[in-house]
């Protein structure tokens, strides 16, 4: 069960150093404004999700926590 928590603790430490250098998931959605006929328009917009530095903190701190609890229960 060990091994699972230190892999479970390095992806926590990933995801949190993610969610610190990326503030949020930046997309585009494309929608059609007009269909008629041959005719057609499409508008592009970008859409942001926000993501919390607080919870990239708190995943980060928690993985760290993961492995050295875990590597120490090892020996």
């Amino acid at each position: 069960m060990k091994p699972i928590m230190v892999i479970i603790g390095i992806v926590l430490i990933c995801l949190g150093a993610l969610i610190l250098a990326y503030h949020g998931i930046t997309f585009t959605v494309r929608e059609k404004v007009i269909d008629f006929g041959p005719l057609q328009a499409t508008f592009a917009s970008r859409r942001n999700i926000p993501l919390s530095p607080v919870a990239g903190g708190v995943m980060l701190a928690g993985g760290i926590l993961l492995v050295i609890v875990s590597a120490k229960k090892r020996r």
